[in-house]
Formats: structure tokens, C-alpha cells, sequence
């Protein structure tokens, strides 16, 4: 069967080529995330080929800015897994930890984890702002990676404390950015972090206005922050 054509097409234009496994375990989530989708409300997007495109393809649109330096990737409000899974499917090198508060979708989580057979990633069931006091998480990952979470200025409370000095935040965004991007350079520099590049996606199917957000960590950010949960969100930095 020819599995995932329009993903495939789009590989090309990010440059990334993957073996036949890789592409059998992107067809088996696709799968599992359907399967599991009658039962809960996992994602909107049900079509095969919205799944390849607006998902699988969407998260993969950070592979140009992977290097081989990075080891190390946490995802923030995973959901269903993207984009952190898609990334680790195309990396098997990255350790990979998977962040959500909603438990059903965890538990998705750690099922497809198992089923595509990867190694070197946890699945955690909590918030972000309690998570980020833990010394096992707090400024330790090379890339920090969130899609669809919040406003810039609350993403950037929600994932730097989680990013080693030196490792850079990547942040999905779509429409007109300046305004947002604009509001957030405050919170980067009161976080630690200097924004890089405002990247616009070139891959097929999502030339309407995509760019991911690249923001560098630059020093620690201050042991207060994040504040307790709800709080970034309810009176931003």
C-alpha cells in the first residue's frame, strides 16, 4: 500500500528522508490515533489527509532546526503527541519527554509510545508550572517545543524554565505574529531567552502563513518563575 503520500511529497520539501519503518510507525499512530479517537476526543482533524499534513508533516517542519547536538526534547501541552512524537519518529536519537495535564490523553500517550516500540521517552501526567521545580526537568532539555498552547508571552512562563542555557525554545504559531511576538519580548528577556527567528514554513500544504518561533536560552531563568498554575495565564509577564 502506498502509505502517506501527501506526507511523503512534503518530506521532500523539508529535506528529511526517513526509512520504510519510520514511515510504517507514522501509518500505525495515524491508526491508533483514529482508533482511539472514537472513544475520546483526542483531535479535530479525523481525515487521512489531514492527518498527514496538518499533524504529522506540521510537526516535522522543525526538522531543519534539529542539529545533532541536541539530545534532548520536551514537549509542552503534548496532547495526541505533536509535535514531540512526530520528532522523535524522525530522531530516535532524542530522549523525549511528553507533557500533558489531561490524563485520557496520557494515557494515549503511553500507549503509542509502546506500540511504535520507542525507547528513551516518559510520558507525564501534570502541569507545566508544577513540573518546571523538578531538578530532573528544570533547565535540562536542549529543546523545548509547544504547539497551539497559549500566547507567546504566557509560552514563554511555560517552557524556558525547562530549557538548558544555550538550548532554544520552539514554538508553532499561524497569522499575523507581530503584535503577539512583539508583547512576549519582555517576558524572553525577564525569562532568560532572545529571540532568534520568526521561521516561516515552506513544505506542502501549509504555505498559509505557518512560521515556527525560535527563542535561544541565553542564561537561567529566575528560580520564581513559572508561578503557580493559572497565573501565567491570567496576568501575563
Amino acid at each position: 500500500m502506498d502509505y502517506l503520500p501527501l506526507f511523503r511529497r512534503g518530506l521532500d520539501d523539508l529535506g528529511l528522508a526517513l526509512t520504510a519503518r519510520q514511515v510504517d510507525q507514522f501509518q500505525c499512530y495515524y491508526e491508533e490515533l483514529m482508533d482511539w479517537n472514537q472513544r475520546m476526543n483526542l483531535t479535530a482533524v479525523k481525515d487521512y489527509e489531514g492527518v498527514q499534513v496538518r499533524h504529522f508533516l506540521d510537526s516535522l517542519t522543525a526538522a531543519p532546526y534539529v542539529s545533532d547536538e541536541m539530545e534532548s526534547l520536551l514537549d509542552i501541552g503534548a496532547g495526541p503527541g505533536f509535535p514531540g512524537l512526530p520528532l522523535k519518529i524522525a530522531f530516535p536519537r532524542l530522549q523525549l519527554m511528553l507533557v500533558d495535564s489531561v490524563g485520557k490523553k496520557t494515557g494515549f500517550l503511553r500507549h503509542i509510545v509502546e506500540e511504535l516500540e520507542l525507547s528513551d521517552v516518559e510520558v507525564h501526567t501534570g502541569r507545566a508550572e508544577d513540573l518546571a521545580f523538578h531538578s530532573s526537568a528544570r533547565e535540562s532539555f536542549d529543546v523545548v517545543v509547544t504547539r497551539g498552547v497559549a500566547v507567546m508571552r504566557v509560552l514563554m512562563e511555560l517552557t524556558l524554565p525547562f530549557c538548558r542555557t544555550g538550548g532554544t525554545v520552539m514554538t508553532w504559531k499561524k497569522g499575523e505574529l507581530e503584535p503577539e511576538i512583539s508583547a512576549s519580548l519582555h517576558a524572553m528577556e525577564v525569562l532568560g531567552g532572545r529571540l532568534r527567528e520568526v521561521a516561516a514554513v515552506d513544505a506542502e500544504g501549509l504555505r498559509d502563513g505557518r512560521v515556527i518561533v525560535l527563542v535561544d536560552k541565553l542564561k537561567a531563568s529566575p528560580e520564581k518563575f513559572p508561578r503557580r498554575p493559572g497565573l501565567p495565564q491570567k496576568r501575563p509577564l
